[in-house]
């Protein structure tokens, strides 16, 4: 159907009506276009889709959050609430939230709040909530009113040096106050932590991976950044062989397809996507009077127990051979036993249960994340490369930006102190002008022209007091001035050196590293036959 224009034609009455309605009509004439219903819809739901990616759905490829969670935790660091201090109710923080930053309802702040609280979700939780967050169980969190939270320690690096200038800022909701684009994210929260979300048009996954292993992989590719467009996913498999879920479990690594075995792992990072398949951890043990038990203590990530019990009730005679279900999880762990009937093979019955129940699960992996190209955030899919590289190259503008900022401020304070030693060596001549002024700018003045300073040191001299006169604190004033020059020094060879910026970035990965890191929970298998560790000698190929 082709566009057609035509005119619409509105009556309004003459403001310089008599008063008796018989005003000149005013005849003001709008153009009206008409277009295909299908072409409008199209184009506003894709408007309407670009809005949802950008403003909820998706993270930023630098800090790893999406909106709403970079607004939690800058309200609660706003709030005060560090790991080292009480906790504040959970309802203060999404109160503080909603009306400062994000006006989108109060369940969905709570719940983005009591996911980064789950140690079931994150393997590092970026909040640290006290009462009922909800379980692995599918059990879900008490009342906001009942909750309390404040940020953890690797919650507080995520928005360390905010103040240094090292992220831009823009305009809230109502323009009153100013909020970070993007936090300055001191670990690689994106790769740790994983992410999920689903948009119009695309849904997102990263699975979460072990913070010491992500911590090498970014140390190796920083000592490579000149060459890090060469770098290959087996290289990066030296340090990083698979995600590490929250629950544990066992992460399949190949899948066959008749004769052929495609390493799924490999896929997902050097393509971004994929579909893997985790497996509940399983054991078979002799229970006496010759029956065997079957024990689970680890299920495939974001499996719920519930489902699985109720799914062997459910279906008794594809399960036959399970005498007795018994659930004995506590807060040490999850425990689930399924006692044998006598003469039954186990691993018929483990295989059953495998295949007829959320034991083994597949996983999509699909690293969509928002990567700024001219200033413009898109959707892009990333490779495990490009994550590492996004990140680095983001440590490396908050370095840069940090830097400027401290050396500013030490260049500033750098220039009073000079003035102040000025003025202790000549302070006799300090003393009379003052003396001899009458106003405080008459002084400030005269100590310009007396003593060749700047105003800004001139007020310092005014503003100084007498204790400043003592031997002891000239020589702190000259210990001082030495620091300071020093680190001038020293800022202005970082930002000179690109080498020196990302030697920063590998010692504070390595400081995070070594305080942080956990063993690896996930534990990857070749395949279902067998079901052993994969060996990694093959991936340690040389670099």
């Amino acid at each position: 159907m082709a566009r057609k224009t035509r005119k619409q034609s509105t009556r309004r009455v003459n403001p310089n009506d008599n008063g008796n309605g018989h005003g000149e009509p005013l005849i003001e004439e709008r153009a009206v276009r008409e277009q295909p219903l299908a072409a409008y819809l199209e184009r506003e739901y894709r408007r309407y889709a670009i809005d949802t990616i950008l403003d909820r759905a998706l993270p930023d490829a630098r800090d790893g959050l999406k909106p709403v969670q970079r607004r939690i935790l800058y309200a609660m660091y706003e709030m005060g609430l560090a790991h080292t201090g009480p906790t504040r109710k959970s309802a203060r923080v999404v109160g503080d939230t909603l009306g400062k930053f994000h006006p989108h309802g109060d369940s969905s702040v709570y719940d983005a709040m009591v996911r980064m609280a789950q140690d079931f979700s994150m393997l590092h939780p970026l909040v640290d909530g006290q009462g009922n967050f909800g379980s692995a169980d599918g059990d879900s969190a008490a009342a906001m009113r009942y909750t309390e939270a404040r940020l953890t320690a690797l919650g507080e690096l995520m928005l360390a040096d905010i103040r240094q200038d090292t992220v831009d800022w823009q305009d809230n909701f109502d323009g009153s106050l100013q909020e970070p684009v993007v936090l300055p994210a001191r670990f690689p929260n994106l790769l740790v932590n994983g992410s999920s979300g689903i948009a119009v048009g695309l849904a997102q996954r990263i699975l979460p991976h072990n913070l010491g292993e992500v911590c090498d992989a970014l140390v190796y590719v920083a000592r490579r950044w000149k060459t890090r467009g060469r770098i290959t996913v087996r290289q990066l498999q030296r340090w990083i062989p698979g995600p590490d879920l929250p629950t544990g479990g066992l992460l399949y690594r190949y899948r066959s397809d008749g004769e052929t075995r495609t390493d799924m792992i490999a896929q997902a990072y050097a393509t971004g996507s994929s579909t893997l398949v985790s497996e509940a951890k399983a054991e078979v043990r002799e229970i006496g009077g010759g029956r065997a038990a079957i024990i689970v203590t680890e299920l495939p990530f974001q499996v719920l127990k519930n489902t699985i019990l109720e799914r062997v009730a459910a279906d008794k005679a594809r399960f036959t051979g399970i005498a007795d279900v018994r659930d004995e999880s506590d807060y040490h762990g999850m425990r689930v036993v399924f006692e044998l009937t006598r003469g039954v093979d186990p691993q018929d019955v483990l295989e059953r249960l495998l295949a007829g129940t959320q034991m083994r699960a597949s996983l999509s992996y699909s690293a969509m994340a928002l990567v700024r190209v001219g200033g413009v955030a898109q959707p892009e899919c990333l490779s495990l490369r490009d994550l590492l590289v996004r990140f680095i190259e983001h440590r490396l503008d908050v370095i840069v930006r940090r830097s400027r900022h401290e050396l500013e401020r030490a260049r500033a304070r750098l220039h009073i102190v000079e003035g102040l030693l000025v003025a202790l060596d000549d302070i006799d001549a300090v003393v009379a002008i003052i003396r001899r002024s009458q106003r405080a700018e008459t002084a400030r003045n005269n100590l310009v022209r007396r003593l060749k300073i700047t105003e800004a040191q001139a007020a310092a001299i005014l503003e100084m007091p007498l204790k400043r006169l003592a031997s002891l604190e000239r020589r702190r004033l000259a210990e001082e001035r030495d620091a300071l020059a020093a680190r001038v020094d020293e800022l202005e060879g970082l930002l000179a050196s690109r080498s020196a910026q990302l030697e920063v970035v590998i010692e504070e990965t390595r400081e995070i590293k070594a305080r942080y890191a956990e063993p690896r929970r996930t534990v990857i298998v070749d395949g279902e036959a067998g079901q052993e560790a994969a060996a990694l000698e093959d991936l340690t190929e040389a670099a």
